[in-house]
């Protein structure tokens, strides 16, 4: 069995200008940001971002899409409502943070392929906080069972969507590595509550890059295959290093190419014996014609909002990062 796993970064998918759903104390923090953000743009955005998700896996859709930059469970419900087309069962795994922008990571998977394990009635679903002065993205947790017809299989996934750059992205690099040290620690007791060969899967924006401390040094996040599987320390393995040897990215600033978006698996996803593992050289950044603009440096079309332009015919500053794995 073969499993499709999607991460993207949404680029500002918030709920509309006067939405209820919104606290007062959201409202003053983000502003007049959604200043005209209203239905007829949300649903644009939600059309646009549908057109992508339904040609990914060949045109069958995610078996799992974790996303970020979004405001609430409401406009992913919104999203999975577009995603009707695929005929898929999709459900939803969300848990609001406490970022002072309100956006959250999420995901968004076939509940006919996976089930979100249980423990005395409630899902393992694990918010673990990130510390700094003021609010940001917690990473977010979610223990996976496969709905294999040879009995499940426990899958451990986690999204991130550390602090952002700006400020500088060296007067920021702290608070990633605050993020980095959090996902080390977590991915650590994972392995001491369920067991040393569980298999760990991290994906995110990191708003750093494969070779920055914060993944490197913090996150434990490295290039050696050897190190990672040979290692009594839980390594992860960052998935993106062959996209870098060809100068893609699924990030630019400016014109400049960023490797923000990542895939970390730990050992037990990349030795061959173990019964859920990475299909090797399956990591892909998806780059549709539609989504890129005209020009030499393959920038993805930005859809804006929050204070920036509207273009109705973009999708996301981010592109989507894929990866396949096989249970045995």
């Amino acid at each position: 069995m073969d499993y499709h796993i999607t991460f993207w970064n949404l680029e500002n998918l918030f709920d509309i200008e006067h939405s209820p759903r919104r606290t007062e104390k959201l409202q003053r923090a983000i502003g007049s940001d959604v200043k005209g953000w209203g239905p007829t743009e949300l649903n644009q955005k939600l059309e646009q971002l549908n057109r992508i998700i339904i040609q990914l896996n060949a045109g069958n859709g995610p078996d799992i899409l974790g996303v970020c930059e979004v405001e609430n469970a409401h406009v992913l419900h919104l999203l999975i409502q577009k995603m009707g087309v695929l005929n898929r069962n999709y459900a939803l795994v969300h848990d609001d943070s406490d970022d002072k922008r309100g956006i959250d990571v999420a995901f968004i998977y076939d509940a006919d392929v996976f089930t979100v394990e249980e423990e005395n009635g409630e899902p393992k679903v694990y918010d673990h906080f990130v510390l700094r002065r003021t609010a940001t993205r917690d990473i977010l947790q979610v223990n996976f069972l496969t709905n294999h017809s040879q009995g499940q299989q426990r899958l451990v996934l986690i999204a991130n969507h550390w602090p952002s750059r700006s400020g500088g992205q060296y007067e920021s690099s702290g608070y990633r590595q605050i993020a980095g040290e959090t996902l080390s620690y977590f991915h650590q007791r994972i392995r001491e509550v369920h067991g040393d060969d569980t298999p760990v899967l991290a994906m995110g924006d990191f708003n750093d890059e494969p070779f920055n401390e914060s993944l490197t040094r913090f996150a434990l996040a490295l290039r050696s295959r050897a190190r990672v599987v040979r290692g009594r320390i839980p390594y992860f393995l960052n998935l993106m290093w062959p996209l870098m040897d060809y100068g893609t990215a699924s990030f630019y600033f400016g014109n400049q190419p960023n490797m923000l978006d990542q895939f970390l698996a730990n050992e037990n996803m990349l030795k061959s014996n173990n019964p859920i593992k990475i299909i090797p050289d399956s990591v892909s950044i998806e780059r549709f014609a539609e989504m890129i603009k005209p020009g030499a440096y393959g920038i993805p079309k930005h859809f804006g909002g929050m204070g920036k332009k509207i273009l109705l015919d973009g999708y996301s500053d981010h592109y989507p990062i894929s990866v396949k794995l096989k249970e045995s």
